[in-house]
């Protein structure tokens, strides 16, 4: 039992998700060793069941290194829609039961309890909304409980598979102290080799350093990284809504039927959106588009799709809603788009695609716009909306006036 003042987080994570959406549709991969990712020699794997990890296999190991550690395997390349249909099906049964959730990822939630041991007990609450996911979706799926995120989300990776645990207040240094530092959520590949060099392998001798010389080496970095682990983080479970979005407009000069430029602008709109997305390490789940006659009669048109954060998802789909909403054939005033649904996940974004020249392409793109700003790469076609004469309707003015950015 809780005490007065005291928080109660939970952190729910879909055991080895992508698998287990497949081993729903097909019976038979139970109990097999199951790679899921780019089926060419050149894929990587997205994920894989605990039965392949026996063998070291990884997500983000290069999939022909996968094959040869566990040449019994099976390959499959995956659907993201598949997965996006299991994961909105969990995220409605968890707002229907929890007072405060944040969804994090397509597969990851924290919940926040706290008080609920004075009406229930928060361990018994989460254990039943763990069941009633399983019993309804079919989907295994692990928790942590304690008194913060960043001890309910290690000890949920402790929990795996399929099980629950609690770390009680006052016993969270104990309960970190013997783990390695990778544990730890905000220490990466690059900081975990520098703490390797100073002979800091366990949580516990992070705990026994002076945070002084956490701070000196890392910065801030290293005054979180000391409080997490001694068990102390202050962040708040942030209420998810899935309305969160991005969105883009464009109010012309004077109001114009030029089909071509309209869609180099949506183009244009599309393309810059999907980056704002990969920069903020999202995806979206859905896109609407909008059009607003000289009449000032609006008119939106919306489609959801498996989360994504790609130009090769995100654009097409654009311009076909447009070529629908666009029934009136008069005058417009303003058109825009907007990507909603969104959620944290931009290894999402190309995970079953074994297009890898695709993959490095938005990369190369991307560090290019990081330095020299947002515009400074474009497509072909989003040129057009750029490249417009001061004698036409647009004025020559910039095409995207990015609005409500709220990732």
């Amino acid at each position: 039992m809780s005490i007065k003042g005291e928080r109660a987080i939970v952190h729910m994570d879909l055991d080895t998700f992508f698998v287990s959406c497949e081993r729903l549709l097909d019976s038979r991969l139970n109990g097999k060793p199951i790679l899921i990712g780019g089926t060419s020699s050149r894929g990587v794997v997205a994920s894989c069941s605990y039965e392949a990890r026996k063998f070291g296999i990884h997500s983000a190991m290069p999939m022909k290194m996968a094959k040869e550690r566990c040449p019994e395997a099976i390959i499959i390349k995956g659907n993201s829609a598949t997965y996006s249909k299991y994961s909105k099906l969990v995220t409605e049964l968890i707002a229907e039961e929890s007072p405060l959730y944040e969804k994090t990822s397509i597969d990851e939630f924290y919940i926040d309890l706290s008080g609920m041991d004075r009406f229930y007990g928060c361990m018994k609450y989460a254990n039943e909304l763990r069941h009633r996911i399983f019993r309804e979706t079919g989907l295994p799926i692990s928790f942590g409980l304690s008194q913060n995120k960043t001890v309910s989300k290690i000890a949920t990776g402790e929990a795996k598979p399929n099980n629950a645990i609690q770390i009680n207040h006052g016993t969270e240094k104990h309960f970190l102290a013997p783990l390695s530092i990778r544990k730890i959520p905000s220490i990466g590949l690059k900081t975990y080799h520098t703490l390797c060099g100073l002979g800091v392998k366990h949580i516990q001798t992070l705990q026994e350093m002076p945070v002084d010389l956490l701070e000196h080496t890392f910065g801030k970095t290293g005054v979180s990284i000391w409080k997490k682990a001694q068990g102390i983080d202050e962040s708040p479970v942030v209420q998810y809504n899935e309305r969160k979005s991005i969105s883009t407009e464009r109010t012309f000069d004077r109001d114009t039927i030029d089909v071509k430029k309209m869609r180099a602008i949506l183009f244009a709109m599309a393309e810059n959106l999907a980056f704002q997305l990969r920069r903020a390490n999202k995806v979206c789940g859905c896109i609407t588009v909008k059009v607003r006659y000289s009449d000032f009669q609006t008119k939106t048109l919306q489609k959801t799709l498996p989360y994504t954060a790609a130009d090769h998802d995100i654009i097409p789909l654009v311009l076909e809603l447009f070529e629908k909403v666009y029934v009136r054939r008069v005058l417009i005033r303003l058109i825009g788009v907007r990507l909603s649904h969104l959620v944290s996940g931009h290894h999402q974004m190309s995970l079953f695609n074994d297009d890898e020249k695709k993959s490095d392409l938005y990369q190369a793109m991307d560090r290019i716009r990081e330095r020299y700003g947002d515009r400074s790469i474009m497509r072909a076609l989003g040129m057009e909306a750029k490249t417009i004469s001061r004698s036409n309707p647009f004025n020559g003015e910039p095409p995207l006036l990015l609005a409500n950015r709220r990732v």
